[in-house]
């Protein structure tokens, strides 16, 4: 296993729709090892084939809920039914949200409070997740990135305006930029 140097906002593979998996062999299985060790390496709780710069419609997610059940899988050529989301500004605090192809920033953002999502595992099987609260919001936001959508996308103002100078400042929005984790120390 190897952990993956992860693209960062401006990279074109983040900003395209993925491709459907169509091959389940063994380069699938080594690419899913590696995506949980960066993930767990970053440290994060959700990462897209996109963000280690490949195409393709999968995302593992890894977290713990308050009372301490694992939540760890991967979302293979997944559909994700969402709730409606609710209206209004996101809460500072219990909706933050981050990204690992922005890091060490972190946004409000407002996302549907429950998902469905089906997906295959890496046999081909079918499986289907209801979820809620964080998993939910994991969920939307790693699917999204199957889009070619970054949360940045969705920040409302002024929240737009922010995280565009940052990137500005930081030399990033330009293809050929990533980060290494374990190994790069990112100021946020």
């Amino acid at each position: 296993m190897a952990v993956l140097p992860i693209r960062i906002q401006g990279e074109p593979v983040l900003h395209a729709p993925a491709e459907p998996v169509t091959e389940f062999d063994e380069e699938l299985r080594r690419l899913v090892a590696d995506m949980y060790e960066t993930m767990d390496a970053a440290p994060g709780v959700g990462l897209a084939g996109p963000q280690v710069g490949v195409n393709k419609r999968l995302f593992v997610f890894g977290w713990t809920d308050e009372d301490d059940v694992e939540h760890r899988g991967v979302a293979i050529n997944p559909v994700l039914w969402i709730q409606p989301t609710p209206v209004g500004a996101a809460d500072d605090e219990e909706e933050i949200e981050g990204c690992l192809s922005f890091p060490g920033e972190r946004f409000p953002l407002r996302r549907s409070p429950a998902a469905i999502l089906r997906a295959v595992d890496l046999d081909g099987k079918p499986f289907e997740i209801e979820a809620e609260g964080w998993l939910a919001r994991i969920f939307q936001h790693e699917y999204d990135h199957l889009d070619g959508i970054l949360y940045l996308d969705r920040l409302p103002r002024p929240f737009d305006k922010e995280w565009s100078k940052i990137s500005k400042k930081r030399g990033w929005g330009v293809p050929g930029q990533a980060w290494q984790p374990g190994v790069d120390q990112l100021e946020g």
